[in-house]
């Protein structure tokens, strides 16, 4: 009866080892094949594509049949277009179409006589493609009798040209992620680039002219680098070259305020309606949605031209900090008016248009030296992210993973192939045991006989 007993433990234990390979492998396979069935989807994919096929439309319709694009609501893209039979196209390539009265020639040229009107100090303007007009702002330092001549002006253009009076005043945000400081203020650190050879800090122009000298720390025992080029007014972007003439191993990473970084992978261009997070170590990571493309700011020191317009707030002393969205790259924070608590508007310099006048690429994660990665996703704000001081300017810091986690932490997700391999390993060893206990009864029991027979 005992040895009955004891062959049914033997086989039910061989059984359910075997069960757990065939569990264990089942569930390694739909790990490597899928994600779980109730994942979250990736918002950074739709999007991207949302913005890469509006994108693609207007360029092969044309700009006398089209007045720009942008994300909408539901993540599809949305098309401006001038009639019926381009509104179709629009819809067969699976867009929504809005119809509207200007094309995109048309915004462009009410932009170009407003460029060509005399500078007010701080005007602003930009295309506003969901309402289909040049939208004009006049910060409370415009006198009336300037907003007036240039009230004149617009409506010499066309009903289309909107005027706005906003509050605060539009300034370049002097003295950003990790703080620089020179003798001409405070900025921030934007991202790291290289030429190849040497990296560099690419930050705002305003922040100082050639030559000025950047420390890490308010003591000024820490250098981090000169200004070695750089364009402002017109553009707003400069280039910092590390003194070292390195960035450190984390130069992927920039900071986004409490110990937490986020890692860059490319560069791209934004979409309006586009969701975009800001960082400067003044008011810390900050997020809002694109506006308006291809804006114009009358800053006290010069016009600046080209720029991104967002709704994202700003304040004094996040100059040069990085825009990015989804861990691509977008632009460095220039100026606009209002604040963190009552927001406003702030502007940003393009990052691909300065990369390509200064000659240098973006350092990007798992591929530094060797140009721009594909776009990939960044942590989302709150969420454990990379390297604490990773972004700090010269600071060299391990990143330990784009979320921190621990080892045990990923091999127990059930996204990851590690729970199956857990099952996989267990059923093994329960396998190799049964075995061997059932070896060491069989001699035991061989030696007993044996002992017997003998006696």
């Amino acid at each position: 009866m005992r040895h009955a007993r004891r062959r049914i433990v033997r086989r039910a234990a061989r059984l359910a080892a075997v069960g757990g390979l065939l569990i264990g492998g089942t569930m390694v396979t739909r790990a490597v094949a899928s994600e779980p069935a109730d994942a979250p989807a990736a918002p950074h994919t739709l999007a991207r594509s949302a913005s890469g096929a509006g994108a693609g439309l207007v360029e092969r319709l044309g700009s006398e049949r089209t007045a720009g694009h942008w994300v909408g609501d539901d993540g599809r893209p949305v098309v401006a277009v001038t009639d019926e039979e381009t509104a179709g196209s629009v819809r067969r390539a699976g867009a929504t179409a809005k119809l509207v009265r200007h094309s995109m020639s048309e915004l462009r040229s009410a932009a170009s006589a407003l460029r060509a009107a005399p500078r007010v100090t701080g005007t602003a303007w930009a295309l506003d493609y969901r309402s289909n007009e040049v939208l004009v702002r006049g910060d409370s330092t415009v006198s009336g009798s300037d907003w007036s001549r240039l009230t004149g002006v617009a409506e010499g253009i066309g009903g289309f040209v909107r005027m706005e009076r906003v509050q605060g005043t539009f300034t370049t945000r002097l003295n950003g992620a990790q703080p620089i400081l020179s003798t001409a203020g405070r900025c921030s650190a934007g991202f790291n680039v290289t030429d190849g050879t040497d990296d560099f800090i690419l930050t705002a122009g305003h922040c100082g002219p050639t030559g000025s000298v950047w420390f890490g720390d308010g003591k000024g025992d820490r250098e981090v680098g000169k200004t070695v080029s750089g364009s402002f007014p017109g553009d707003d972007f400069s280039l910092v070259e590390y003194a070292g003439g390195k960035a450190g191993d984390s130069a992927d990473v920039v900071a986004v305020g409490d110990g937490k970084g986020v890692r860059i992978t490319g560069v791209g261009e934004p979409a309006v309606g586009q969701l975009v997070f800001r960082s400067g170590s003044t008011s810390g990571l900050r997020d809002g949605r694109v506006t308006a493309l291809d804006a114009t700011v009358n800053y006290p020191e010069g016009t600046v031209t080209g720029l991104i317009e967002t709704d994202v707030c700003a304040e004094p002393g996040d100059s040069g900090g990085p825009m990015f969205s989804e861990g691509v790259a977008l632009g460095v924070t220039s100026g606009g008016d209002g604040d963190c608590d009552k927001g406003g508007t702030t502007f940003f310099q393009p990052l691909p248009e300065a990369m390509e006048a200064l000659g240098v690429r973006l350092i990007v994660a798992g591929q530094k030296d060797a140009g721009q990665g594909a776009a990939a996703s960044s942590p989302a704000p709150g969420t454990d992210a990379a390297a604490p001081g990773a972004a700090a300017p010269g600071a060299a810091a391990s990143v330990p993973g784009a979320d921190g986690r621990t080892l045990l932490a990923r091999l127990t997700d059930r996204r990851n192939v590690g729970p199956g391999l857990l099952v996989v390993a267990g059923s093994l060893v329960a396998l190799v045991a049964t075995r061997w206990i059932r070896a060491e009864h069989d001699r035991k029991a061989y030696r007993q006989q044996y002992s017997a027979t003998w006696g």
